[in-house]
């Protein structure tokens, strides 16, 4: 079977459909990934096709944080969207393809791709997308304890909202293909497997049925891949470090925030690996070494804790190795990951970005280090999180469909 997965964002948006693609390749599908150019080296080193969609996820957070009005950020959305329909259109027709599996962002789009192509289509969604009366959905503006029924409507609005982002591109691209504008609200897309561990995050009883959490998509290593020597020198030099990275958040930040970090790491008295990410963090001393991408599942089990922006694929990496986690979430779903990771007991409480300090940085990153429950939990999640095998549930529905093998 001929598969492309779309997707489109940061690193985290797309590392995990590498192992999903490995593991459908490894079946004996066909497997190519659609998503920005700036992945292309990761996709293809992962040994999967590679199809471009247009737009720059780390300029558009650039663009965004310097728009001067709220018709500017949504005229910037609108041209982003307009690109993920280029590029999901782009990527279905020249025939070749048998399967379309999508990201969450990307779906409609996908499903419009699908509908005019005679393409089935599968949701392969990174965060709980599916309004529920068991917790409010990531994003929700209303996040208290309102009750089952207020968590319901607030994961609604969360939905419609995300709706609205792609209303217009959505549209464009069904006129494109020929096809009836699509009503508002006129039916979610099935079947969907979550790539997250239900021991994370359980499958709610009122989800549809269709909608499934399977398990992590573990992003594969590129071939050939060996660590720095820089890099293992350091960790052979002493003591586990803590690992700081805030992922593909805060770009132009990186000084500002890497003198904050230095001066926490040397409060906390650790030594410390710091990825630089879109912010470019700079400015260290003796103690900390800074590094570029480095698979999480190679360096994190090497660390005593992590401290990360909470996004999704970064949470299940530092659950994975289990270590104690300080999550410093900036936006979107990442504030969601960071409350979950501190009520499963893996981490204290999280410090929002917008309140980090040098001094409650280091207060975090003792706290990890030294409350025992904090890194016995972790360690109890990881092991049940080594027996799950996200891929299994797509691979066994893709065996019943027709033409399927896997």
């Amino acid at each position: 079977m001929r598969i492309v997965i779309t997707t489109a964002g940061s690193r985290g948006d797309v590392a995990p459909f590498t192992g999903l693609g490995r593991r459908l390749q490894d079946a004996g599908h066909q497997v190519a990934v659609v998503a920005h150019a700036s992945f292309e080296g990761l996709i293809g080193g992962c040994g999967l096709g590679f199809r471009p969609m247009p737009g720059d996820p780390e300029q558009l957070i650039r663009d965004w944080s310097r728009a001067a009005s709220r018709d500017e950020v949504q005229a910037l959305t609108r041209a982003y969207a307009d690109g993920l329909a280029d590029g999901v259109a782009g990527a279905v027709e020249g025939g070749d393809v048998d399967l379309l599996l999508t990201a969450f962002g990307p779906a409609a789009l996908a499903m419009a791709a699908g509908e005019a192509h005679g393409i089935p289509v599968i949701g392969t969604y990174l965060t709980p997308s599916f309004a529920t009366a068991r917790f409010p959905l990531p994003n929700a503006r209303n996040t208290g304890d309102g009750g089952p029924q207020d968590d319901l409507a607030a994961g609604q609005d969360v939905l419609r909202r995300a709706e609205g982002v792609f209303a217009g591109a959505v549209r464009r691209l069904r006129a494109r293909f020929g096809l009836p504008e699509r009503t508002a609200g006129s039916g979610a897309l099935r079947p969907v497997f979550h790539g997250y561990s239900p021991l994370l995050l359980p499958r709610p009883d009122d989800w549809p049925s269709g909608v499934e959490v399977s398990g992590y998509w573990w992003p594969a290593r590129p071939d050939g891949w060996r660590p720095p020597a820089g890099l293992a020198d350091f960790l052979a030099a002493g003591p586990p470090p803590v690992f700081l990275g805030f992922g593909s958040m805060l770009p132009g930040e990186g000084e500002r925030l890497g003198d904050l970090v230095a001066e926490a790491v040397r409060k906390a008295g650790v030594r410390a690996v710091v990825q630089a990410g879109w912010a470019g963090l700079s400015g260290f001393g003796p103690d900390v070494l800074p590094i570029g991408d480095v698979p999480h599942d190679w360096l994190f089990p090497r660390t005593a804790a992590v401290v990360h922006h909470a996004g999704a694929g970064t949470t299940g990496a530092a659950l994975r190795a289990g270590v104690p986690a300080v999550p410093v979430p900036v936006m979107a779903d990442q504030p969601f990951w960071a409350k979950r990771l501190h009520e499963l007991g893996v981490a204290p409480r999280p410090v929002p970005f917008q309140d980090l300090t040098a001094v409650r940085l280091a207060e975090a990153i003792t706290a990890a280090l030294t409350e025992p429950s904090h890194r016995h939990r972790a360690a109890e999640l990881a092991r049940g999180i080594a027996a799950e095998d996200g891929a299994a549930g797509l691979l066994a529905h893709l065996r019943t469909a027709p033409g399927g093998r896997g």
